[in-house]
């Protein structure tokens, strides 16, 4: 396929957040202000095919738009999260990487792994909160295995309402890291159909601005 056919093509939302990732990228590297980062993440979410993702990524180094990646491919996603004054929402819905660096720094960042792939059968998300949040969101039926340290701030979560037990062969989800002045939290809820999952994420961006 020539990149003029992949220009074409329609984009996914996870395509779109990759290039807000992208974007946050820039800013914590001192590329972007936060500014420009904010206008540029309503074009993100609002274009409709690759060649739209090209002028606004166009002055930043080692940036391809046209080369559009879906979960279905089996792919893992991002390896990381960065929010820096600002908030990100993010939501798997293909395979998970084996480590994901998840960093909020006067920021919150939200993880939304229910309908997401533990193809290994373990993941590691290092999270590194420092006056910010992390708030990461599991299916019922993973394992959490906490192993974090809150400095004057919180570091926990993902129990079992209950004391109910794990499923044998369950996917494991390992938290490390750590939170300063601010709180990482695992927190369980129901997996829901995809578009009502599509409707919290956007409503989440929304209430952020």
């Amino acid at each position: 396929m020539s990149n003029l056919e992949r220009s074409a093509m329609r984009v996914a939302d996870s395509d779109r957040e990759r290039m807000a990732q992208l974007l946050y990228e820039a800013m914590g590297a001192g590329r972007l202000t936060t500014a420009e980062v904010e206008s540029r993440l309503d074009l993100v979410y609002a274009a409709k095919t690759f060649a739209d993702f090209e002028p606004i990524i166009a002055d930043l180094p080692a940036a391809s738009p046209a080369r559009p990646v879906h979960p279905d491919d089996g792919v893992p996603g991002p390896r990381g999260s960065v929010a820096v004054m600002s908030g990100v929402a993010r939501r798997f819905d293909g395979v998970l990487p084996a480590e994901h660096v998840s960093r909020a720094f006067w920021g919150s960042v939200r993880l939304d792994l229910r309908h997401a792939e533990f193809p290994d059968g373990l993941c590691t998300i290092k999270a590194r909160a420092v006056m910010g949040g992390i708030r990461i969101v599991v299916p019922e039926d993973v394992v959490v295995d906490v192993r974090g340290v809150g400095l004057m701030g919180g570091f926990g979560g993902g129990r079992r309402p209950g004391g109910q037990r794990s499923t044998v062969g369950a996917p494991v989800l390992r938290v490390t890291g750590f939170a300063w002045w601010g709180s990482v939290k695992v927190v369980r809820k129901s997996r829901e159909s995809p578009r009502k999952s599509r409707r919290e994420h956007r409503s989440s961006r929304r209430a952020r601005r």
